[in-house]
């Protein structure tokens, strides 16, 4: 696949639609844009200028890439940086692995001013594709539809496979609400749209999951795929093999010592997204993708944001015995998939 220029119209028209229509920058505001030195040097003053053309007060300030992320970025974060999260009216954080889930963004996002989005590791590519590949309201009609849908399943048993084996069933626990169209609210953190999150009862997951990425100390594609075998806890690694010892390393620091267990689950339904195996935030959106997150949950001491995550594709999904997603689709409700297939049909080629 091509990369995208920063002078591309989708990606000009792409900032522009994430700063003046998701996260409603308004004139006057001061935006913060954090980058590091290993993402797309380009994606930063893209959102820099839509910003500025808005009237608002934008700044982009560019680091070194972190080490590890959320509280365990903690100790590599600056002053300066402290200080300009404190002073932020709207926060894009393109850093990966990123600083959202850090004391300094706890701290910013708890204080009230800060909304801040999830954004680490998008690319120019990726900002077309997600903000300029399918009009935002059609999109979110597919994706509120889903979430309804996780809402109204807790308690329900679930089951979902994929090609290469994973065979996996757990009990869907409580939702955590749905993505909203807008990102206004100060003192929130949001994430980008074309996804959404199922959490399971944490002891009833079994089963087999093969991923075929994963972020660990960083994110990328497997040389081979790897199986993680679950029962309850997440037990063992079954390949051997280069990732084995990186994925190893992941699962017990964010699980404590041991590997933890599967936490979240995920649905990508996002048409205009590509799996590129390089860009986390596009590749867990590409339709059918499912990120599955693995350590302790967020509710727990050393929980949340230090987990590693790993990727399936093309993912069926079962919710109380009824086939929900089949190859990546939704085909039930049919409301659901009426909303998807018109995202579909209103997809843009980039």
């Amino acid at each position: 696949m091509t990369l995208l220029s920063p002078f591309d119209p989708a990606v000009q028209r792409a900032g522009h639609v994430l700063m003046a229509d998701h996260m409603r920058v308004q004139a006057g505001e001061s935006v913060l844009i954090t980058a590091d030195l290993r993402g797309d040097p380009n994606v930063g003053a893209v959102l820099l200028s839509a910003a500025a053309q808005l009237g608002a007060r934008p700044i982009l300030a560019q680091m070194p890439p972190l080490p590890l992320q959320g509280k365990l970025a903690d100790a590599h974060l600056s002053d300066a940086l402290r200080a300009a999260l404190a002073a932020a009216d709207c926060w894009i954080d393109l850093t990966h692995p990123y600083i959202a889930g850090s004391e300094a963004h706890d701290i910013a996002v708890k204080a009230g001013r800060v909304r801040g989005l999830v954004a680490g590791g998008m690319d120019c590519t990726a900002l077309a594709h997600l903000y300029d590949g399918v009009p935002l309201d059609v999109l979110y009609e597919a994706q509120q539809g889903f979430d309804q849908l996780v809402a109204a399943s807790v308690g329900k048993r679930c089951r979902l496979t994929d090609e290469r084996g994973t065979d996996v069933e757990f009990v869907m626990g409580k939702a955590t609400g749905a993505k909203p169209r807008h990102a206004v609210t100060p003192g929130a953190t949001y994430s980008l749209p074309g996804s959404v999150v199922m959490y399971p009862d944490l002891e009833s997951v079994r089963g087999r999951i093969v991923i075929v990425a994963a972020m660990h100390d960083w994110y990328g594609a497997l040389e081979r795929p790897l199986t993680l075998e679950v029962d309850g806890a997440i037990r063992r690694i079954l390949e051997d093999g280069p990732d084995v010892a990186l994925l190893d390393r992941a699962l017990r620091r964010a699980g404590g010592g041991t590997y933890g267990h599967v936490i979240h689950f995920s649905y990508g339904l996002h048409p205009a997204a590509r799996y590129r195996g390089s860009c986390f935030v596009e590749d867990i959106r590409a339709l059918g993708a499912n990120a599955i997150g693995f350590g302790r949950p967020w509710w727990e001491p050393g929980g949340g944001e230090n987990h590693p995550d790993g990727l399936i594709l093309r993912q069926n999904l079962w919710i109380d015995g009824e086939q929900v997603v089949r190859n990546g689709l939704v085909v039930a409700p049919a409301l659901i998939a009426q909303a998807l297939a018109s995202a579909i049909s209103a997809a843009a080629p980039h």
